[in-house]
């Protein structure tokens, strides 16, 4: 039967390509999916599903019912774009300059439709399927926005499931484990306030770009002297600003980064001793200093029973030895983590073959790949709401 899901899959996959490709042509940014979303919702009616538009700003969510059974299965796919200038060269590159489907959501979108169309023909299960696709993966907070809604609420779900493309991984193989699979990711501001001088009388200043350079050495000792060595994390300053003159001690100096870790106590910690140090350091120096820390991802742990099956459900199709089940986690962020907070759930990563990376200008999602993400969704749900089951 898996053998002939990922068949199935592949009858669909001219149809499904077309709409990748036109999503691919037609990028739009985090909340601002109109064009996306009409046509996920135009399609998702064409496959009898019922639709309802406007979750989370610009989401939308399919249910497909079948049978008796009161269970329910959550698929997602996002469908947010990137502020990249696309440089692919390809007939249906990016029509939208300085906007660009480098992440491949283009992909995970026309999977999941694709998911729509196999489960609403076949009907091999019993319960219900709510598709969810979300906006504004990207750091603009698209899953707490449909969480906010009441997604959960609205379209109950005993599980949930997604998938994200993997570049250098070859097409037809997968990776997932248990547990944390990527890192929380958080982004912070730091203003430093101090007073302004003539650049040859520094005494009659207070520096901030000198605290901007202590503090920024000192904020790395968080990791190294509060983090326990058996927890993962990175702080990275990538961001520090001040001045505008050679011979003028600024008032003013700002620095940004980012956080990453595996879980929230640890992301806990450091904002913590991020916020006692940051007003630390600036005092010693007679200066102000506030920081801003905002969690902008949650770590995404997979729940240990569903990895397993989401697992079992990829080696059905494609065989054991192209299932990865214990790869090493990655300190990428990915914001459905917030739904698998709600919800228990998994998430695997699929092969896209020889690509560009992720968030590369000359990235392009791997169509081979869609009849891999189609077939394991509808094996997904066959295996949690199989014909009989009424509980």
């Amino acid at each position: 039967m898996s053998q002939k899901t990922l068949e199935r899959a592949r009858a669909y996959q001219a149809e499904l390509t077309a709409i990748r490709r036109d999503i691919h042509a037609h990028p739009e940014l985090g909340l601002e999916e109109v064009r996306t979303a009409d046509l996920v919702a135009q399609k998702l009616e064409e496959y009898g599903l019922e639709v309802h538009r406007g979750i989370g700003v610009t989401g939308v969510v399919g249910v497909l019912r079948n049978g008796n059974g009161q269970a329910a299965v959550g698929l997602r796919a996002d469908m947010d774009a990137l502020p990249i200038l696309e440089a692919t060269g390809l007939p249906h590159a990016s029509q939208n300059p300085g906007k660009m489907h480098a992440c491949g959501h283009d992909g995970h979108t026309a999977m999941l439709l694709g998911a729509a169309k196999y489960l609403s023909e076949h009907k091999n299960f019993n319960g219900t399927v709510n598709f969810i696709f979300q906006p504004a993966e990207e750091g603009l907070g698209g899953a707490e926005a449909m969480l906010k809604d009441g997604l959960f609420e609205r379209f109950p779900c005993n599980t949930v499931y997604g998938m994200h493309n993997r570049p250098g991984l070859p097409v037809g193989k997968y990776i997932t484990g248990p547990g944390a699979r990527m890192a929380g990711g958080a982004f912070f501001d730091i203003v430093i306030e101090g007073k302004g001088a003539h650049g040859a009388h520094p005494h009659q200043s207070i520096d901030p770009v000198m605290v901007a350079c202590h503090l920024g050495t000192a904020l790395q000792s968080i990791i190294s002297r509060n983090i326990s060595a058996r927890d993962q994390a990175v702080l990275s300053i990538t961001q520090i600003h001040s001045g505008d003159a050679y011979n003028v001690v600024p008032q003013k100096a700002t620095m940004a980064g980012t956080v990453r870790t595996m879980s929230r106590p640890v992301m806990n910690t450091i904002r913590d001793n991020m916020e006692r140090m940051t007003r630390a350091v600036a005092d010693g120096f007679g200066a102000t200093a506030e920081l801003d820390f905002r969690l902008i991802f949650a770590p995404l742990v997979n729940n240990e029973t569903e990895a397993k099956l989401f697992a079992d459900a990829a080696a059905s199709l494609v065989g054991e030895e192209n299932i990865d089940r214990n790869s090493p986690p990655g300190m990428g962020s990915e914001d459905f983590s917030f739904m698998m907070e709600a919800v228990p759930g998994a998430h695997i990563n699929l092969g896209n073959g020889d690509s560009a990376a992720l968030h590369n200008h000359k990235y392009d999602f791997n169509d081979e790949a869609i009849p891999y993400g189609v077939a394991l969704y509808a094996e997904i749900v066959e295996k949690k709401l199989p014909k009989g089951q009424i509980d």
